[in-house]
Order: C-alpha cells, then sequence, then structure tokens
C-alpha cells in the first residue's frame, strides 16, 4: 500500500540511482519528470511527463500543478545536483516541504556555504573567493601551501585540484577556470573560484534528513581518493557499526553545520575532513550522496535513505527502515581506462577471479564510448564499478583489489 504521492525529478543515471527509485515505489506512488521517454524507469513509477527544458522553473511548475490536480501531491524530490535549485522551487509553489530556494542555493553556492558555516561559527577550511591568478596567488601566498583550488558552483569535484606550488596554483586556476565548460547546466559566477587552505586528514561524508530542523544522519562513509593532484572519490566504505557514530563533536559539527545553512526539511550529503584539530566541513550537497553510498549502507544492513528521504520530502518524521539482513561492511571501487582517450569495445569481469565477498559489480561504460582517466575524464571516466561485503574494511578492500585484476577493458 502506499503512503504518499511523489514527484519525482529527474531519474538520474540507471547504474548509478536505479535503486533509489526502486525503493521508494515501493512506498510512494511516483511521478517521474524526465527529459526523455521513460526506458527502465517504468517499472517503478505510475505516471510521467516528459519536459523539454528541465532548465525551466515556470515550466516545471506548471506541470507540477496539473499532477498535484489530478492527485495532491505529498512531496517532490530530487537527487540530481543539477536540478535540485529548480525542485525546490518547484516544492514552494506548491507549499511542499523543501521549499526554500535561498536555503538550496546556499548549498549549490560554495562561496555562500563557506559564509553561512563562517557565521554560525562550524569549523572549516579557510576560503577566499578570487577572480583570476594574481589575486590567487596573493591569497595563496597568505593561507600557505598546500592549497585547494575549487569552482563556486560546480558538483562532483569537477574542478577541484590541489597546488602544492605557485607554478602549480597557476596551473589550477586555469584548469578550475576551464572546468564549467564540463557542467553547461550548472550555474557559474563571475568570480567563480575559491581559493582554500588544503585541510589534512582522511575524508568522511554523512548523509542526513532532516525534519522540521531535526537533523538524523542515516548514512556515514569514509572516502577513498585518488588520482592526486584532483580529488576523484574511487570508493567508499560503509559501516553501520562504524565508531564515529559515536563521535559527540562529528555529531554537533553536523548539527550546527544544518542549523547555520538554515536548513529546515530535506536531505543532504557533508563532507567532512577528520583533520588533526577536529572535524572540518568540506562542503554540504542537498540531496541524496552519489557514489551509490546509499546503496551500500542498505546492503550493510543499514537505514534505507531513499525511503527517509521521501518521507521527509512529504513533511513526515523519516522512518528509518532496514532490510533484514545482517549488518556487515559495504564498500565500493570504481574502476578506470588506463590511458586518454580510450575507445570502449567491451568492458566486463571474468567470474573466476572474483572473490566470493564481491556481490555485485558491472560495467560503467558502453561499447563505442571514449573513456579517459582524471584528469581529463573526472567521473565519467569510470568504466566499472564493484561492490563487496565482508566483516571488515580490509576484507572488503583485499576482495576489490581482486576484482580489479579480473577486470577486462578492451579497447577498440
Amino acid at each position: 500500500m502506499t503512503i504518499g504521492h511523489l514527484l519525482v525529478i529527474t531519474p538520474g543515471i540507471r547504474a548509478y540511482r536505479e535503486y533509489l527509485l526502486r525503493s521508494i515505489s515501493r512506498d510512494f506512488r511516483v511521478h517521474l519528470v524526465l527529459a526523455q521517454p521513460p526506458t527502465w524507469e517504468r517499472a517503478y513509477i505510475a505516471g510521467h511527463t516528459v519536459v523539454a527544458d528541465l532548465a525551466d522553473v515556470d515550466g516545471l511548475v506548471r506541470v507540477a500543478q496539473a499532477v498535484d490536480a489530478e492527485r495532491a501531491l505529498d512531496g517532490v524530490i530530487c537527487w540530481d545536483e543539477t536540478w535540485i535549485e529548480q525542485t525546490a522551487h518547484v516544492a514552494a509553489a506548491l507549499g511542499l516541504p523543501g521549499g526554500d530556494p535561498r536555503c538550496v542555493e546556499r548549498c549549490r553556492d560554495k562561496h555562500r556555504t563557506r559564509a553561512a558555516l563562517d557565521a554560525g561559527g562550524v569549523p572549516q577550511p579557510r576560503s577566499v573567493l578570487v577572480s583570476g591568478r594574481e589575486e590567487a596567488l596573493a591569497v595563496a601566498a597568505d593561507i600557505g601551501y598546500p592549497v585547494v583550488v575549487k569552482p563556486r558552483a560546480l558538483a562532483g569535484s569537477f574542478g577541484v585540484v590541489r597546488a602544492d606550488t605557485p607554478a602549480g596554483l597557476a596551473e589550477a586556476v586555469a584548469f578550475t577556470d576551464a572546468s564549467g565548460a564540463w557542467a553547461p547546466d550548472l550555474p557559474t559566477h563571475e568570480r567563480n573560484i575559491l581559493v582554500e587552505e588544503f585541510a589534512r586528514g582522511p575524508e568522511i561524508s554523512v548523509d542526513s534528513v532532516i525534519h522540521r530542523g531535526t537533523v538524523t544522519p542515516v548514512c556515514l562513509a569514509r572516502k577513498q581518493v585518488g588520482f592526486e593532484p584532483y580529488f576523484e572519490e574511487t570508493g567508499h566504505v560503509v559501516d553501520p557499526d562504524d565508531p564515529l557514530w559515536s563521535d559527540p563533536t562529528l555529531a554537533d559539527v553536523v548539527v550546527r553545520t544544518h542549523a547555520a545553512l538554515g536548513f529546515g526539511d530535506g536531505v543532504t550529503h557533508t563532507e567532512i575532513r577528520l583533520t588533526p584539530t577536529g572535524p572540518k566541513v568540506i562542503e554540504v550537497n542537498a540531496r541524496i550522496g552519489g557514489g551509490m553510498i546509499p546503496l551500500l549502507n542498505l546492503m550493510g544492513g543499514g537505514p534505507d535513505l531513499a525511503l527517509a528521504a521521501a518521507d521527509v520530502a512529504c513533511g513526515r518524521p523519516p522512518g528509518l527502515r532496514t532490510a533484514d539482513a545482517a549488518r556487515r561492511v559495504a564498500a565500493i571501487r570504481f574502476y578506470y581506462p588506463p590511458e586518454d582517450h580510450c575507445v570502449i569495445a567491451d568492458v566486463r569481469f571474468e567470474k573466476p577471479g572474483l572473490p566470493e565477498q564481491v556481490v555485485r559489480c558491472g560495467p560503467l561504460a558502453t561499447a563505442g564510448e571514449v573513456k579517459s582517466p582524471p584528469p581529463r575524464g573526472l567521473m565519467d571516466g569510470r568504466v566499472a564499478y564493484a561492490i563487496a561485503l565482508g566483516a571488515d574494511a580490509d576484507t572488503c578492500r583485499a576482495a576489490l583489489d581482486k576484482a580489479g585484476h579480473a577486470l577486462r577493458v578492451d579497447v577498440a
């Protein structure tokens, strides 16, 4: 029996997001808004509307109002970073939870995030907005190397790079400045570059649902980053019993972060560095985390973030529903082509080489696609993934190493 009528704006890439649609379709009647006629999505939806332009807020509002008139909508949700601001405007027009475009913009615009967190006294790296190379050089000299250069309003580590020297900084600014061409649907600004203190220490992410200002962390992941000096997310480890769950300092930082941003209702993906002086917030995304992190949480016996996010989108306290599975550590690894401009012929895992801990794996590239490792292929350079379940993180990592040896990437 369905418990709500939910408008979902864009399904996302199937390999990364199908599990979200599958989860919410069990408990919610889903009407999907998308740019192309649905294919695989049909198994999970009760209705759909194809729109010519997802950036057209007025057009999205008209679609939502028409769906609402036929059968009242309880909530609106989007897990695609590109369209979360438009989704907030739709929710506001219908008077539904999550309808605070200014709050979502504070998350989308990393400079505004920094200003809000600074005003709230939330620990974070020092950050300065600059307009070009000369200003960046002056700021970096003041902060001290290494520094991180990042675009103000992109996503998924696009354009983010560490600079260790003035020469490296000049290259980083040019790289970051050009990165906007990779994401033409995301906003740009005249002053578009942040130079930030480099926060040393391991990086984690915390996915939370927020209902009427109450923050409930649902999923905690330890991030694996590669391809220095870039920040490509090459894997994640999720342990439902991670000792960080009982860290009061981390919990306090997460709650204070949302209070500083004025986040009242919705779902967030907060990235944090565990520095020698304590947790420091790197960024906050007003959406469900990517990289299949919530799927790892569910497979490891943790709560279903998709259903919890759907609950708060409909104005209800989150129901932290779990699968009937033993609690285990879950980890994912992403794999890349050997060199730039590889024309993919085939991607496959040889099953005899896969250890029993690898429970799911598959290609992220199809025949004919051209793939490159970072920096040319940031995130979209991935050609395959594998997920492992085990008693601990080391067991999972070892299994994923073996899966990498069993991966075959044929290049045309």
